[in-house]
C-alpha cells in the first residue's frame, strides 16, 4: 500500500487539542472531525471545509464540560451520532446536501458515560454504543428508546462492527474481547468472549481478520472464532509507544494502527493461506500521539487526526494506471479499483458483490472493455487462479450524458464470467483509428 500525504484539512494547536473522532459518510462525500473544542467541522471529499456546528451537552442548562467521544455516520449518510462524556449519544439530522438543515432527531440518555460508538451498516435504525458501566447498548431511533444488548462488567474501551455490518466487537478494561452477532439474538446465544488479549485492547478493528493493539506494543490478529492468527511484537523498539488506535480499509486487506509519531499498515498477503504482512511506516516528527484513523468509504484515502488538533489527509493505492490519457484507474485494494475520467473528474467504483478471493489486479496495460451503444463498460480483469475472474462496470459518463459529480454505480457484474452474457473482448492501448472515442 503506497501512502502519500495530500493535505493538512486541520492544523495543529500550540497546545493540546485531541482530535476525538473523524469519520467519512458513507456517499464519500463529507468527513466529519470534532476535537475537544466540542465543534464539529463538516469537510467535502476535497478536504475543504463547507460546514460546522456545535455539539450540545445533555443538560441544555449546564456547563460544557463534557468530551465528544466518537462519532459515526448512519448507513445512508444522512445522519451523525455523536457519543458524550455526560452521559449520552445524539444523532444530528444533516441532510445529504450541504445547507440542508440541521437537527436533532434523536438522543439517548444513559446512567454512565459513553465511551465509543459505531453504525453497523445493515442496521440503519439502530447504531451501538458502549458504557463505562460495561455495558454494550443498541440506540432504535424509531422508538427513540436504548436497549442493552449485553452486560460484562467492565469499562467498555472500543467497539467496532464487522465489514458485512452484521456484528459487532467491544475491547474491554479487563482486556478481554467479546463478540455479538444480531441474528444471533433470536437463538438465545448472541454474545460471547471471542478472547482474552495480551493488554487492554483501545486499539481495536474488524475486517478479514481481528485487529487489536494496545500498550504493550504488540499488534495481533485474530479470526472470527478467537483463534490467534498472527502477532507483530514492536516492544524491543524503543521508539514505538502504546498503539491507541485501529481501522481497517473498506475490503478488510488493510489495517493502520497509530501510535506515537507514526502509523503502521499492515496487509493480506495473496493465496488461500494468507499471512499478514507489515507494510511501510509513517513516521511523522512532531506529530505525537495519533488518536483517530478513519478511511475513506472507497479506500482512497486516510485521515489521520493527532493529540493537538492535526488533521492530515493521506492518498492510499496499490497502484495507478492511465489509459489512452483520458481514464485513471485506480487499484485501492485487491478487489476493489476507481475508474476516474480526467476530463471531468467523474468516476465510478469497481468492486466485487460478494467476498474477494484476493486477486492481485492485472497491472499489464491490456484492459479489458465491453463497449454498448448506450454506456460503454469497462472490466479489469483480476490475475487468480480463475483465467476469466475480473470487475466490470459502467465508465464515468461525460457530463451532457447526466447530471451531477461522480455517482456509485451498479456493478454489472461482480466476479467472474462473462458481461451481459458475452465474453468481453481485449482492447489494446493501441487501437486503430476510429476505435479511441472512449
Amino acid at each position: 500500500m503506497q501512502l502519500r500525504h495530500l493535505k493538512t484539512v486541520h492544523a495543529p494547536q500550540d497546545g493540546i487539542a485531541k482530535v476525538t473522532g473523524v469519520c467519512w459518510s458513507s456517499n464519500n462525500r463529507r468527513l466529519a472531525v470534532v476535537t475537544t473544542d466540542r465543534v464539529v467541522s463538516l469537510y467535502d471529499e476535497h478536504g475543504e471545509r463547507r460546514d460546522k456546528f456545535s455539539t450540545k451537552p445533555a443538560d441544555a442548562k449546564g456547563p460544557k464540560n463534557y468530551v465528544v467521544r466518537g462519532m459515526a455516520w448512519s448507513p445512508d449518510s444522512s445522519k451523525l451520532a455523536i457519543a458524550q462524556s455526560d452521559n449520552i449519544v445524539f444523532v444530528y439530522k444533516l441532510g445529504t446536501e450541504w445547507g440542508d438543515k440541521k437537527s436533532i432527531c434523536n438522543k439517548f440518555q444513559q446512567a454512565s458515560s459513553v465511551t465509543c460508538v459505531c453504525w453497523p451498516e445493515q442496521r440503519p435504525n439502530e447504531l451501538v454504543f458502549g458504557l463505562a458501566e460495561g455495558k454494550m447498548k443498541v440506540g432504535q431511533l424509531r422508538s427513540n428508546k436504548p436497549m442493552t444488548l449485553y452486560a460484562a462488567d467492565s469499562y467498555v474501551v472500543s467497539c467496532c462492527s464487522n465489514l458485512e455490518g452484521t456484528a459487532v466487537l467491544s475491547g474491554h478494561l479487563d482486556q478481554r474481547i467479546y463478540r455479538f452477532f444480531f441474528d444471533d439474538a433470536s437463538r438465545g446465544s448472541p454474545h460471547w468472549e471471542l478472547c482474552r488479549h495480551s493488554c487492554v485492547p483501545y486499539a481495536l478493528a474488524w475486517g478479514e481478520a481481528v485487529c487489536a493493539a494496545g500498550n504493550d506494543q504488540m499488534v495481533t490478529f485474530y479470526d472470527k472464532e478467537g483463534m490467534e492468527l498472527q502477532r507483530f511484537d514492536y516492544s524491543r523498539d524503543e521508539s514505538e509507544k502504546e498503539f491507541v488506535c485501529a481501522a481497517f480499509n473498506p475490503s478488510g486487506e488493510t489495517v493502520a494502527v497509530g501510535s506515537f509519531n507514526r502509523f503502521r499498515t499492515f496487509r493480506l498477503g495473496q493465496g488461500m493461506a494468507a499471512e499478514w504482512e507489515a507494510g511501510p511506516v509513517k513516521h511523522i516528527e512532531n506529530l505525537y500521539t495519533i488518536t483517530a484513523l478513519a478511511w475513506k468509504c472507497d479506500g482512497s484515502r486516510l485521515t489521520v487526526g493527532s493529540l493537538c488538533g492535526a488533521v492530515d489527509l493521506f492518498d492510499a493505492c496499490l497502484r495507478r494506471v492511465r489509459y489512452k490519457g483520458k481514464f485513471e484507474f485506480t487499484y485501492v485494494s485487491m478487489s476493489t479499483v476507481i475508474v476516474k475520467r480526467l476530463a471531468t473528474g467523474a468516476r465510478s467504483i469497481l468492486e466485487p458483490r460478494a467476498p474477494a478471493s484476493h486477486a492481485t489486479p492485472d497491472l499489464t496495460p491490456r484492459i479489458p472493455v465491453h463497449r454498448r451503444a448506450d454506456h460503454p463498460q469497462v472490466a479489469v480483469r483480476l490475475r487468480d487462479h480463475q483465467p476469466d475472474q475480473h470487475l466490470s462496470g459502467p465508465l464515468p459518463r461525460r457530463p451532457h450524458e447526466r447530471d451531477g459529480a461522480a455517482r456509485r454505480p451498479r456493478v454489472v457484474q461482480a466476479v467472474g464470467g462473462a458481461v451481459g452474457g458475452r465474453r468481453p473482448r481485449e482492447v489494446l492501448l493501441r487501437q486503430r483509428e476510429g476505435r479511441d472515442d472512449l
